[in-house]
């Protein structure tokens, strides 16, 4: 396939996508997977036949591909072939997959103290806070403006989260001094934590970088990452019985039952809850005649 010959479709599919809001990560992937698409068929991806998307699909399949990377190929083919070709048939004929569910890696209040004081210094130590103090996600932590800490109400504002929805989250009186402390330090002016540009924000992948590198030196021997900060702060909240759905408008979850995971990893509920076994054996010792 010829790049003049994809440029107007791809032109129109951006267009498409940015009628629709869709932030660029996602036109980008989108772009992406359709090009996948055009190359796998040596062709224009307008010509595509219905077992065209069926082979594509069993392509990928074949690579080994992860259930969320063939999904979100499902998606770029449904919005393509429905959106810009107006093919809506299409979607009977593109298939999710099932993703397998489980359990969050979840660190301990212990755990999660020795890795931010493992932290390679005050910049990423108050970052890696923020994301298991206040529970955000990697990209909110990096996107976050020093005109987002309102001390007065005691609040961190979240702007264009996940689904590109604001929100407000609790500012503890402890990571409000963390923060005050590096911003002494560093005194920036627009991101929170900005990069080696200052102009722009601190990347994703030194978070992600900063956060492995903490959790070796913490000696830690799960799998941790800045995810796994915002999986801590859920489950330890509901340990400490907060009502599940103030968990779900902290972590900006549309659904209540993604907030509804946490409860399988939720050790100490899990232990609270006395067993049926308990009450039976019970009164089973008491029918018993004495010796």
């Amino acid at each position: 396939m010829t790049n003049e010959a994809m440029s107007p479709l791809r032109r129109r599919m951006i267009e498409d996508m940015a009628l629709r809001n869709f932030v660029p990560e996602t036109q980008r992937a989108y772009i992406r997977w359709i090009k996948g698409f055009a190359a796998f068929l040596g062709r224009s991806p307008d010509s595509a036949s219905f077992e065209d998307v069926r082979g594509y699909q069993l392509h990928l399949a074949a690579r080994g591909l992860s259930a969320q990377s063939r999904n979100q190929a499902a998606a770029a083919l449904r919005f393509f072939f429905k959106i810009t070709l107006g093919r809506r048939e299409i979607e009977d004929h593109t298939q999710f997959v099932r993703k397998p569910r489980k359990l969050p890696v979840v660190l301990g209040p212990d755990e999660v103290a020795r890795l931010l004081k493992a932290a390679p210094g005050l910049k990423y130590k108050a970052a890696l806070s923020v994301a298991y103090g206040a529970g955000l996600r990697v990209s909110e932590v990096a996107t976050l403006k020093v005109s987002d800490i309102d001390s007065a109400r005691m609040m961190i504002r979240v702007e264009q989260g996940k689904g590109r929805k604001d929100r407000c989250v609790m500012l503890s009186p402890h990571l409000l001094e963390l923060l005050r402390t590096w911003w002494k330090a560093a005194r920036p002016r627009g991101w929170l934590f900005p990069g080696p540009d200052p102009a722009k924000p601190i990347t994703i992948r030194s978070l992600h970088s900063a956060c492995r590198d903490a959790a070796r030196k913490a000696g830690l021997d799960k799998p941790v990452s800045p995810h796994t900060l915002r999986h801590s702060f859920a489950t330890h909240l509901l340990e400490q019985h907060v009502d599940i759905r103030v968990i779900q408008t902290l972590l900006g979850h549309t659904n209540v039952e993604t907030t509804a995971h946490y409860t399988r990893v939720a050790t100490k509920t899990i232990r609270a809850v006395a067993s049926p076994l308990d009450p039976l054996f019970a009164k089973l010792n008491e029918a018993e005649p004495p010796a």
